[in-house]
């Protein structure tokens, strides 16, 4: 359900990206001194991209590339500046998407140690009961040995020799 709502909040977002990279397009070919910067990146793009080309197919690379003319290049910047800004938007929400899901993961560990430091200290909680009990259990046994079941009880058996019945006291 989650990754649904994430997936349709991605969708939406480069949705409303693009409407904004359109008004980003017609407001870049109205001003003057970005408008001659635009025009001198988009004729640098198509003199690389007309160079890579040729050399692809094997043609000949020495020979002069046209410029493009001042629309067609406003046009192509316009259109890259476009394409770059709905780039950045899906690129930020990978980086948010990213470091979302480290959070997640650092937290999740945090748990998973914090639950093991719990069962360690159960764990030697446990271990000093059993030696405590394992040294009840030894003095007990001493005991037993000195004494006798009977002493250790506190029991005072008659002695059947006497006459007396076998009860104790």
């Amino acid at each position: 359900m989650v990754l649904l709502l994430l997936k349709l909040g991605t969708l939406a977002l480069r949705t409303l990206s693009k409407p904004i990279a359109v008004r980003l397009k017609k407001e870049a070919g109205l001003h003057p001194k970005f408008r001659n910067f635009i025009i001198s990146i988009a004729q640098a793009n198509h003199r690389i991209t007309t160079t890579m080309q040729r050399r692809i197919y094997s043609h000949a690379t020495d020979v002069g590339i046209r410029p493009l003319n001042e629309e067609k290049a406003v046009q192509a910047a316009v259109d890259l500046l476009g394409e770059l800004f709905v780039f950045a938007v899906a690129g930020a929400i990978i980086v948010f998407e990213v470091q979302r899901n480290s959070r997640a993961e650092a937290k999740k560990e945090e748990l998973r140690r914090q639950e093991t430091e719990k069962l360690r200290l159960r764990d030697e909680a446990l271990e000093k009961e059993i030696m405590s009990l394992r040294s009840k259990i030894q003095e007990l046994e001493q005991l037993a040995r000195g004494k006798g079941l009977a002493g250790m009880f506190n029991l005072r058996l008659p002695h059947i020799g006497e006459g007396k019945s076998a009860t104790p006291a």
